[in-house]
């Protein structure tokens, strides 16, 4: 089964997170976890900002708030998902390098400090975009954009 699922650990935008869900809709994304202090698009405090990005998607792709991101990898690992970090460390592979193994779940991380370490820790593998510019990263939605379609071409 090529079930893909994204995991979403602490973004603090919610126009990312907005963002995250009209890329998962265009993707053909199975699931969005949103978990930590990601927003979450029912609540009044969050649903405007997050849907003048995602334009309606959060209402087409099906999403599950969980609290603890590394828990949840637990969870899908035992449910034999290949869980994929987006992240650059020293042990990260270019992303084009990587052959996807299904089902996955992609974790993408906060936009300051990345995908925690008992994320990353727990990953099968940790893959990352390079980047020729002054800048280190690209932003976390566009990253998970670049990436997700990547992955879902071989799906």
């Amino acid at each position: 089964m090529n079930k893909f699922v994204v995991i979403c650990d602490s973004l603090r935008s919610l126009h990312n997170v907005g963002s995250v869900f009209r890329t998962a809709d265009g993707a053909g994304i199975d699931k969005v976890y949103l978990c930590g202090i990601t927003g979450i698009p029912d609540t009044q405090k969050h649903k405007r900002q997050i849907s003048k990005v995602a334009l309606g998607a959060q209402n087409y792709v099906k999403w599950e708030y969980v609290k603890q991101s590394w828990r949840l990898v637990e969870k899908l690992k035992k449910e034999s998902y290949q869980i994929v970090s987006l992240e650059q460390t020293k042990n990260s592979t270019l992303y084009t390098k990587y052959k996807p193994k299904f089902p996955i779940a992609l974790v993408v991380g906060n936009e300051n400090k990345g995908v925690r370490k008992s994320v990353l820790n727990r990953s099968d593998k940790i893959i990352e975009i390079p980047m020729c510019g002054q800048k280190e990263s690209l932003n976390v939605s566009v990253a998970f954009g670049v990436v997700a379609y990547w992955i879902g071409g071989f799906k």
